[in-house]
C-alpha cells in the first residue's frame, strides 16, 4: 500500500482481521489503514457523528482481545513506524506502529534497549506496548512503560492533538480541554483524600498490575500533561489514540550468566527466590512440576531437567546481566555464595545458552501448542499475587485444575515480582467444554481475589477480565475508572466491550472456532509473530491471516454467497503474493511454515497444461534457462517490444507464469554453467554447483561465479565445477506446487551428483543452497554435505586473502535464506574483512523476492522493503551487497542502487 488513508469493506479483508491473539472473533464492519493523525481525526469525528465505534490494532498479539471489533477496525501499524534515537541512545522517539524489536535494533549500537521486553517482541508495537503496560521476563516493575514514558503525542476522541512534551500543553488541556482537564482535577482530589483508596491504590500497583486504569497517574501526578500522559499507560486504547512514544531506555546489558536451579518442593524454590530477587537477579523464572514434565518432552531439553525423576520439583531459571565482561564476573562473585546453598544449580553454557534458554522459555508454549487435540484452543492466563501467597496459590491452583479435569495445567512464573503464567487448553465447540471453563473461570478469580492479587498482570484487562474489573477494585475506584473513560471518551466510540463490559459473560462471548482445515497450519495458536518477517503482510496478507481465513471459509463452508464473494480476490491475496520463502516458519514458536499451505493450494488449483509445460521445462532446463538469458538481453535492446510481449503475456497466462518487464531488470548473462572440458581438480575440497540464476540474470558486477573461481584461485583452495547446466535447486517448481516436474528435477540432480557422494556442495545463492538441501532431504540413498558459498568462502578462503582496497562502509542485505541457513555470522565476517563500516539496516525484512517471486509481483518487494528503503537512502556506501541474485535484482529495483554478491565485492577488495 502507498500514502493516504486506505478504506476496505470486502468479505476477505474482514474475516483475515477477525482475530487476534486471544480466543476473540469479531468480524470488523470495516477495515481502515490510517496513515497520519489527520486521517485519525477525520475517523473520530466520523464515529462521533454517525455513532458508531472503532478498535486502533497495532500488532494483534493482545491475548485478552483488544483488537478485534464488530464496526470500524483501524490499522495503526503499517504508517506509524518511524524511529528516532535521541541523546546517544537515552531516549528514543518512535511512531505508534514500530515494533519492540524495531527499536531495539536501532537501539543496539549505543547498548541501549526499551524497558519492556515482551516475548512478541518481533511483532509487539510500541503502542501496543504502553497501551497495555506489557513487561516481559525481564521488564520489570522498575522499567516497565509507566516508569520510563517520557511523553507522548496523542489523539483525543474530540480530534484534539496533545503533545505531552509540548511547554505549552498544559495550557492547552486546561483552555481547549476544560472538562478533561478539570474533571482529572476533581477526581485526582478524591483520590488523594481518602486515605484508604491511597493504600489501597499502592497496595494494588506494588505488584505487576495491567488491570484497568492506572490510578496512580491520578496520585501521583498533578500537572493535567503528566497525568493524561500516565493514563495512556494500560489504557488499551480505549481513551485516545497514541500516535508517537519518546521511552527513556535502560542499558542493555548484552554480557549474560544463565543457571538453572532445581529445588526438591516448590516452598523450597520461592524462599529461594526472595533472595535471589534481593541480589538482583534480573530473571528469575519458575518452572513447576507439570511445566517440567511438559519440558522433559522437548527434543534436546536441558539435560537438568531431562534426567529428573519428577515427584514435586521446582525449577528456577537464573539469569545474571552486566554491561562489560568484569561487572559479570563480580556479580557472579557475589551471587556465588548463595547459590552454594542450592541442592542443585546446573549452568547454561555459553555456547548453546540462547538456543537452551528459549527451550526453556519457550518449550512450554510450543509443546502443549503442539499437542493439544484438534479442534481446541490453547488459553494463558496471568495474574500477580503477594510473594508470601504465591505457594498456596500454586497449590490451590492445580486443585483448581483437577476439580475442572484440565490435565498438564502447566504453570510458570516472574518471581522477581511474583508473576504467574498457566496454559490449559479447551474446546469452545461444545457447550460442556463452554460450561466448564466458564465455571473455572469464576473459581480462578475468587482464588487470585481472596489472595490479594491482580487478575491481570502484563496482558492487559481486554474482554477477558472486563466483567471482573469492579471486582478486582470495589465500587469507589471501578467508579473513578468509569469517570476517567467518560471525560476522554463521552460518545463511547473506543473499544466499546474492553475494560468496561456490562455482559457477564462476555470473557466466553464471539469465541473463535479452530477447525481442522489442513495439516500444516492446524497447530497453528494465531500469536501473529510471524507478521512482521512476512513480505506481504502490508501489501496483503500475512501467514496469520492467511491461516485465519481458512479456518473461518471452513466454519463458513455453507454459506454460498459469501465463500463466493471472498474467492474473488483470494487467488491473488492468499495465495500469488506468498513468497513461499519459510521466514514465518522461522518467527513461528511451533516452526509452522504457512508456505507450505500456500503450496499445497497453487498444486490443487495448477492445470493439466501447466504440470505439462512445467515438467518439460525440468527436463529441458538447460535450453529453457539460455533461452530466458537471450530473451533477457533482448529485452534491453527492445525495451518497449518487451514491455508489450510481457504484459500480453501476463493477460493471456496469467501473473504467475509471466515476468513483469521493467528497465530495472538486468541482461541475461549467458552463463553454461559448465566447465569448458570435463575435468576434477585435484585434490578437490569441495564441488562446486552454480544456480540457474547466474544464466538468467546478469550481475551488476563481475557475477558470483568468476568471483568465487578468482577467489578459488588466488586462496589455492582447489573446487571441481560440476556440469549444472541442466540442473536445478527446485525452487520454481516447489514454489509453483508442481510436483511432477520437481520430481523431475530431483531425480536429475541426484543422478548428477551421486558421483560427488562425500564431497562438500558449494551452491552460489544463498536462496538455492536452503532449497538443495531439502530436496536432498527427500532422497533415501544419498546424502551430501551442502553449504553456501559465503559460509565456505568465510571458512576456507578468506583467511588465505590479504584485502589491498578496503572499503569505507558497505551496506549488507542478508537474504530469508542466509538467516534460515544460519550463514549470518559468516555473512558479516566477509564484510568485516573488507570494509571499516558494515551496516545492514535496522528496518530489514524480507525482500519478498524468493525465487522469482519478485519478478513475478514487483509489487511485492516494494511494499516488503518499504522501512528498509528508506533507512537505506539516509546516506551512501561504498558498496550494496546480498547473497542471491534475484534479492539482488528487486533491490537494485526498490533502491536503485547496485546490489551485487558478498563475493564480487571481496574479490575486488583482494585483487
Amino acid at each position: 500500500m502507498t500514502g493516504g488513508m486506505q478504506r476496505s469493506a470486502d468479505a476477505l479483508t474482514r474475516l483475515a482481521l477477525s482475530h487476534d491473539a486471544s480466543r476473540f472473533l469479531q468480524i470488523p464492519r470495516e477495515v481502515i489503514v490510517a496513515s497520519s493523525t489527520a486521517d485519525i481525526r477525520a475517523l473520530f469525528r466520523e464515529a462521533t457523528a454517525n455513532r458508531r465505534h472503532l478498535t486502533l490494532r497495532g500488532g494483534g498479539t493482545s491475548l485478552s482481545g483488544q483488537a478485534v471489533t464488530d464496526d470500524m477496525l483501524v490499522d495503526v501499524r503499517r504508517r506509524f513506524r518511524h524511529v528516532e534515537v535521541l541523546d546517544d541512545g537515552m531516549r528514543v522517539r518512535a511512531g505508534a506502529g514500530a515494533s519492540v524489536a524495531q527499536i531495539n535494533a536501532k537501539l543496539r549500537k549505543y547498548g541501549r534497549r526499551l524497558g519492556p521486553d515482551p516475548a512478541s517482541a518481533q511483532t509487539a508495537t510500541i503502542g501496543g506496548v504502553v497501551a497495555t503496560n506489557a513487561t516481559g521476563k525481564a521488564g520489570g516493575i522498575a522499567v516497565n512503560p509507566f516508569h520510563t514514558l517520557d511523553s507522548l503525542v496523542i489523539v483525543l476522541p474530540s480530534g484534539r492533538v496533545v503533545d505531552t512534551a509540548d511547554p505549552d500543553a498544559d495550557v492547552t488541556l486546561t483552555w481547549e480541554e476544560p472538562t478533561l482537564a478539570g474533571g482529572l482535577a476533581i477526581l485526582r482530589r478524591r483520590l488523594r483524600d481518602e486515605v484508604e483508596s491511597l493504600d489501597e491504590i499502592t497496595r494494588l500497583w506494588s505488584m505487576r498490575n495491567a488491570m484497568g486504569y492506572h490510578l496512580r497517574a491520578l496520585t501521583d501526578f498533578s500537572r493535567p500533561s503528566d497525568i493524561v500522559r500516565q493514563l495512556m499507560v494500560g489504557s488499551e486504547g480505549t481513551l485516545a489514540f497514541i500516535a508517537e512514544v519518546t521511552m527513556r531506555t535502560v542499558p542493555l546489558r548484552a554480557h549474560r550468566s544463565a543457571r538453572l536451579a532445581v529445588f526438591p518442593r516448590l516452598e523450597d524454590a520461592v524462599a529461594a527466590s526472595a533472595e535471589l530477587a534481593a541480589q538482583g537477579f534480573e530473571v528469575i523464572e519458575l518452572f513447576d512440576v507439570d511445566a517440567i514434565r511438559v519440558m522433559q518432552e522437548i527434543p534436546n531439553a536441558h539435560p537438568a531437567l531431562a534426567a529428573l525423576d519428577l515427584a514435586d520439583q521446582t525449577a528456577l531459571l537464573l539469569e545474571i546481566r552486566a554491561e562489560t565482561p568484569e561487572e559479570l564476573e563480580d556479580r557472579e562473585a557475589i551471587a556465588a555464595p548463595l547459590l552454594a546453598t542450592f541442592p542443585e544449580v546446573h549452568p547454561v553454557s555459553p555456547e548453546v545458552g540462547l538456543d537452551q534458554q528459549w527451550r526453556i522459555h519457550h518449550g512450554i508454549f510450543t509443546r502443549m501448542s503442539m499437542e493439544r487435540a484438534p479442534g481446541t484452543t490453547l488459553l494463558m492466563e496471568d495474574f500477580s499475587i503477594p510473594r508470601d501467597k504465591v505457594v498456596d496459590t500454586i497449590h490451590k491452583l492445580n486443585a483448581l485444575f483437577d476439580r475442572y479435569k484440565y490435565e498438564r495445567s502447566a504453570i510458570t512464573g516472574h518471581l522477581t515480582d511474583c508473576t504467574l503464567h498457566f496454559m490449559l487448553t479447551e474446546s469452545f465447540e461444545s457447550e460442556e467444554g463452554l460450561r466448564r471453563f466458564r465455571k473455572f473461570t469464576q473459581s480462578f478469580v475468587r482464588l487470585i481475589l481472596d489472595q490479594g492479587g491482580i487478575l491481570k498482570a502484563q496482558h492487559g484487562t481486554g474482554r477477558v477480565m472486563a466483567p471482573f474489573l469492579q471486582r478486582q477494585y470495589g465500587p469507589e475506584l471501578f467508579d473513578v475508572m468509569r469517570e476517567i473513560k467518560h471525560l476522554f471518551d463521552p460518545a463511547g466510540i473506543l473499544s466499546p466491550g474492553v475494560l468496561f463490559n456490562e455482559d457477564p459473560n462476555a470473557h466466553v462471548t464471539n469465541l473463535k472456532l479452530m477447525p481442522t482445515v489442513e495439516a500444516a497450519v492446524d497447530k497453528c495458536v494465531e500469536c501473529g509473530l510471524c507478521e512482521n518477517v512476512c513480505p506481504s503482510s502490508d501489501l496483503t496478507l500475512s501467514p496469520r491471516n492467511r491461516i485465519v481465513l481458512r479456518r473461518e471459509l471452513a466454519v463458513r463452508k455453507d454459506d454460498e454467497t459469501l465463500l463466493d464473494t471472498v474467492y474473488e480476490n483470494y487467488q491473488y491475496a492468499a495465495v500469488d503474493t506468498c513468497s513461499t520463502a519459510g521466514m514465518c516458519g522461522l518467527a513461528c514458536p511451533l516452526g509452522i511454515d504457512t508456505g507450505e499451505l500456500v503450496r499445497q493450494q497453487r498444486q490443487l488449483s495448477a492445470t493439466d497444461r501447466e504440470k505439462r509445460v512445467w515438467d518439460r521445462a525440468a527436463r529441458n532446463w538447460g535450453a529453457a534457462t539460455r533461452l530466458g538469458s537471450t530473451a533477457m538481453t533482448a529485452a534491453k535492446q527492445f525495451r518497449p517490444v518487451a514491455k508489450f510481449v510481457t504484459n500480453l503475456g501476463r493477460d493471456r497466462l496469467g501473473s504467475d507464469q509471466v515476468w513483469g518487464y521493467s528497465d530495472d531488470l538486468p541482461r541475461g548473462s549467458g552463463l553454461s554453467r559448465r566447465p569448458r572440458r570435463e575435468r576434477a581438480a585435484k585434490n578437490p575440497v569441495a564441488a562446486y554447483f552454480p544456480g540457474c540464476q547466474q544464466t538468467l540474470l546478469g550481475s551488476e558486477g563481475q557475477g558470483v561465479f568468476a568471483a568465487f573461481n578468482e577467489l578459488c584461485t588466488r586462496a589455492g583452495v582447489p573446487v571441481t565445477l560440476l556440469n549444472a547446466s541442466t540442473l536445478c535447486c527446485g525452487i520454481p517448481w516447489r514454489t509453483r506446487g508442481l510436483t511432477d516436474g520437481y520430481d523431475t528435477m530431483s531425480a536429475k540432480v541426484k543422478k548428477a551428483l551421486a558421483p560427488s557422494a562425500g564431497t562438500q556442495l558449494v551452491i552460489d545463492s544463498s536462496a538455492c543452497a536452503s532449497s538443495m538441501r531439502e530436496m536432498i532431504a527427500t532422497w533415501d540413498d544419498l546424502r551430501l554435505d551442502t553449504v553456501d558459498v559465503v559460509q565456505f568462502v568465510a571458512e576456507k578462503i578468506l583467511p588465505e586473502l590479504d584485502i589491498r582496497r578496503r572499503l569505507g562502509s558497505i551496506l549488507v542485505y542478508p537474504t530469508c535464506s542466509t538467516k534460515r541457513l544460519g550463514d549470518e555470522d559468516a555473512l558479516y565476517a566477509i564484510a568485516a574483512a573488507i570494509a571499516d563500516e558494515v551496516v545492514s539496516p535496522a528496518a530489514w525484512s524480507c525482500c519478498g523476492a524468493y525465487g522469482d517471486t519478485g519478478l513475478l509481483h514487483p509489487e511485492l518487494p516494494r511494499a516488503a522493503t518499504r522501512m528498509a528503503v528508506t533507512e537505506i537512502a539516509e546516506r551512501d556506501f561504498d558498496a550494496y551487497v546480498s547473497t542471491s541474485r534475484s534479492c539482488e535484482v528487486a533491490l537494485r529495483g526498490v533502491t536503485k542502487e547496485p546490489f551485487i554478491h558478498i563475493l564480487e565485492a571481496l574479490a575486488a577488495a583482494s585483487r
